[in-house]
């Protein structure tokens, strides 16, 4: 079953269709199409009576012409020349120095289409601007992903509707067209309906990466290619190099801002996505973008970054996943790997491996939590050396070179976003199951949970990556 409000989707946007014009704010109105290649993808409700969608309604500025219309079964838009030949900005003399090909990418946009997921945030904002700078048609796209419950929208705020008006305003100011994609189901499914299930199950999952993986970098991808879009771009502090070469592979990097680089997240891309997609920011720190943004005059210019899980907002992971399961709440006992009870926790979903405090133990030597025994409910704590791990168990892997060889590779295994790299020696295994074992050979290793990512690196370019199906440590096999 997939999570969030029940709805009829198909009954709300025929209603809304018939009667929701009056109920729209100022500038925006509703316009029917009908695409069979996207039959079954209907419209939601928004909080106020928006419906964002992209086979039976969609959504647009009246301030901006851009109609669209379905030939054969694709999406077209016509609209006037503002939107078919893009006229790039006036050049800033302020930020002439992060206006260069080196730093932005090459002017090569001249009579292409691209694709711009927009948060609402200043990253990206820059990224249309960038792309509009490069000489491409851009067209802003925003995704609806879940509704908060909360009305004004403050408890998740790149879910709600500022969100949303702070990404169209964007794509106003900068004269480009800017649309709205219902995009909760398939996020609830792929993405929020995972996140509850693995902490359920005792595992760590990273959501960011699954919406990478499912929504954007597969349905968006999907719904750029049926506008007709030459590319998709986003926001994503990364980079993507290709050889000179003929048959030379696509190549995935580390950002040039170290304390911004999202490379983590995006080792499940191949080489089909990455020819797509493109990463203007990934020679540029954040501090370049908010001056790019500044002197452009962009209205999220100075907008503070959510920090939060986007569907989880400014309260606890723990509490929303105890809302939609209340089994994991049940208090039971923390033991140490002998067995010996030190402690008492109020549910294993407040707890994660390798979490040091907030345990309520009181010792003379701290304990970090080893591992999240369902099956017993049971915390199983120990020490650092006990926690480190020996050796990782993954499934799901991916190789962005697109290439399998079952040999024995040396390279640098990451276990968290933003995570210090450990060498580690890697056998892929079977090429049909996608796994692999990950041995560390540093003699301080890190901390791992099932369900979480760990990707390689060779220097800065990503390698590839999976998700830990079990771990062996220092003091056991789980």
């Amino acid at each position: 079953m997939i999570l969030g409000r029940e709805r009829t989707e198909k009954s709300r946007a025929t209603l809304f269709a018939e009667s929701a014009p009056s109920k729209f704010p100022s500038g925006w109105s509703l316009l029917r199409t009908a695409n069979p290649r996207l039959e079954g993808v209907h419209g939601c409700r928004l909080g106020i009576d928006i419906v964002c969608a992209f086979s039976t309604l969609v959504i647009h500025p009246m301030s901006m012409t851009h109609p669209i219309s379905v030939a054969d079964g694709a999406i077209s838009m016509s609209s006037t020349a503002a939107m078919h030949e893009a006229q790039p900005v006036a050049l800033h003399e302020s930020v002439q120095d992060l206006l260069t090909d080196e730093k932005i990418g090459p002017r090569d946009g001249a009579g292409k289409t691209v694709v711009v997921a927009m948060s609402g945030g200043v990253d990206s904002a820059v990224t249309a601007l960038l792309m509009r700078e490069r000489g491409y048609r851009v067209v802003g796209m925003n995704l609806r992903l879940f509704s908060p419950d909360d009305e004004d929208h403050r408890a998740n705020p790149c879910c709600g509707i500022p969100a949303m008006d702070d990404a169209r305003s964007t794509c106003a100011t900068i004269g480009v067209p800017f649309y709205a994609v219902n995009m909760e189901i398939e996020f609830g499914g792929a993405v929020i309906q995972k996140f509850v299930d693995e902490y359920a199950a005792g595992r760590t999952p990273n959501p960011c990466l699954e919406c990478n993986r499912h929504v954007k970098f597969r349905h968006l991808v999907q719904r750029a290619k049926l506008l007709g879009a030459d590319y998709l771009a986003t926001g994503h502090y990364a980079r993507v190099e290709k050889g000179d070469e003929p048959g030379d592979s696509y190549r995935l990097f580390r950002a040039l801002d170290s304390g911004k680089d999202q490379s983590y997240v995006l080792y499940t891309l191949d080489q089909e996505q990455l020819a797509y997609i493109q990463f203007p920011l990934g020679r540029l720190t954040k501090s370049d973008v908010r001056r790019l943004a500044r002197a452009y005059g962009l209205p999220v210019a100075d907008k503070a970054e959510s920090q939060e899980i986007c569907f989880v907002g400014n309260r606890s992971y723990a509490d929303f996943v105890a809302e939609r399961r209340p089994d994991v709440t049940v208090p039971g006992d923390i033991v140490t790997t002998d067995g010996l009870v030190v402690g008492a926790h109020r549910g294993l979903v407040h707890h994660t491996v390798g979490q040091r405090r907030g345990m309520g133990i009181a010792a003379a030597k701290p304990y970090f939590v080893l591992r999240l025994d369902t099956s017993a409910n049971k915390l199983v704590v120990g020490s650092r050396q006990e926690a480190q791990v020996q050796r990782l168990h993954i499934e799901d892997v991916a190789m962005t070179a697109g290439t399998w060889e079952q040999s024995t590779f040396l390279a640098d295994a990451v276990v968290r976003y933003r995570g210090m790299p450990n060498e580690a020696s890697i056998v892929l295994e079977s090429a049909t199951n996608r796994t692999a074992n990950v041995t560390f050979v540093g003699e301080r290793n890190p901390i791992a949970s099932p369900g979480q990512a760990v990707v390689f690196y060779r220097g800065d370019e990503v390698l590839g990556g999976g998700t830990i199906h079990r771990v062996e440590r220092n003091s056991d096999v789980a």
